[in-house]
């Protein structure tokens, strides 16, 4: 098996699919926490929610390349990009606490794309500052 995860393709293939399936996890989680179902809204046409979603695609795949760059094996890369999801959650949550006078959530699932761009913003570059402290770790 250590010969097999030392050739390259491999390992890549291996990392590739454990992000896959992590992000496929952490989204179902994304899903629980919102109030509004995304990927309904998204059907419908709602852009906020989508920019939401996506930000929140772009923030755990950015931190699992954090990840994937920093760590040796699968379950370092894993464990990582899992605690980093953690605090990806913690700062959505933060986020909705901080602006009580905005409803972040109720925004979004109205359709307002000023929020849902802000969502978006705020994932993805919360994503690089988590990743700098993988890269740290």
């Amino acid at each position: 098996m250590a010969a097999w995860m030392e050739m390259t393709w491999v390992m890549i293939i291996a990392q590739y699919s454990v992000t896959i399936l992590a992000l496929i996890v952490f989204m179902v989680v994304f899903e629980w926490i919102t109030p509004y179902k995304n990927w309904e809204s998204i059907r419908s046409g709602n852009v906020a929610v989508a920019m939401a979603t996506g930000g929140k695609i772009l923030g755990v795949t950015n931190i699992f390349r954090f990840s994937i760059e920093n760590n040796d094996t699968l379950l370092q890369m894993l464990m990582w990009g899992s605690f980093g999801f953690v605090l990806l959650v913690a700062g959505y949550l933060i986020f909705e606490f901080l602006t009580p006078f905005l409803k972040v959530d109720e925004q979004i699932a109205s359709d307002n794309r000023a929020v849902g761009l802000l969502s978006l913003i705020l994932s993805f570059g919360l994503s690089y500052v988590i990743g700098a402290g993988i890269t740290n770790s």
